[in-house]
């Protein structure tokens, strides 16, 4: 039990969730404050989804040949980095520069869940995925509670160090409490995938290979259901805050 990486990878991945969700009830509020208008406030949220769009699959293939952790490692340094430009940012510019920060290294969540997949039988997985699930709970409900007693009393930036406080923290569970895995691509000796001579070539965008996806009976309907379940989601969280502020004229502490 001592040698399982699931709990270590649980406290990663929920103080990881915690620290988000202390940040993004305040996003909106946090882009008005430096002037943005509702549909910029929109773009700022589109971006950090263009940038992970972007990143996600090139950070999906390098983990595959040098190992989850130091990818994961990399994922965590970046929001980080995205949270602190975000708490001192001077001007809208910086607030849109730190959600490109986070987008391009927004790998924290599906390398981890790439890491259980490595370290688990498949009988076992589906219960160790539950993991995500159990991290994701916890984050969404406590994040957002803190960040409205944060804001209330000590303003919008006190919210978004404590964010990055948390991300830190994960940093350094990752560190010292994650075991290190052989890549997925490794031989059963354990030795890391060969190299491509010339260097490691990511092909990114496989459309064909994508598509194939969708086309399977089973998971193209899985994928298409999470793709509506996602944009219903994501049309909500940015919108819904502005929309409760001029109806019913709440400030950011309600959610």
């Amino acid at each position: 039990m001592r040698s399982s990486p699931l709990l270590p990878i649980f406290l990663i991945v929920a103080v990881d969730i915690l620290g988000l969700t202390i940040m993004l009830p305040l996003l909106p509020f946090y882009a008005e404050h430096y002037g943005a208008s509702p549909s910029v406030v929109g773009l700022l949220v589109s971006t950090y989804a263009v940038c992970q769009l972007l990143a996600g699959p090139a950070l999906g293939q390098v983990s595959d040949h040098v190992g989850r952790k130091p990818v994961l490692l990399v994922s965590q340094v970046g929001t980080f980095i995205g949270f602190i430009v975000l708490a001192y940012a001077p001007n809208l510019f910086f607030v849109f520069l730190a959600r490109v920060i986070d987008g391009l290294t927004a790998g924290n969540l599906s390398i981890a869940q790439a890491y259980i997949a490595d370290v688990t039988a498949p009988k076992e997985r589906a219960r160790a995925f539950a993991v995500i699930g159990i991290a994701f709970g916890i984050g969404f409900l406590v994040g957002p509670g803190v960040s409205g007693y944060l804001s209330a009393h000590f303003g919008y930036h006190v919210p978004i160090l404590c964010a990055a406080a948390l991300s830190f923290a994960s940093i350094l569970g990752t560190s010292f409490l994650l075991p290190a895995h052989p890549p997925h691509f490794a031989e059963s000796g354990g030795e890391e995938a060969p190299v491509p001579p010339g260097g490691l070539r990511l092909r990114i965008f496989d459309w064909g290979n994508y598509f194939n996806y969708f086309r399977k009976p089973i998971l193209g309907g899985l994928l298409i259901e999470f793709f509506l379940f996602t944009f219903a989601f994501a049309t909500f969280t940015a919108g819904f805050a502005l929309f409760a502020e001029r109806r019913f004229t709440w400030n950011g502490v309600p959610f």
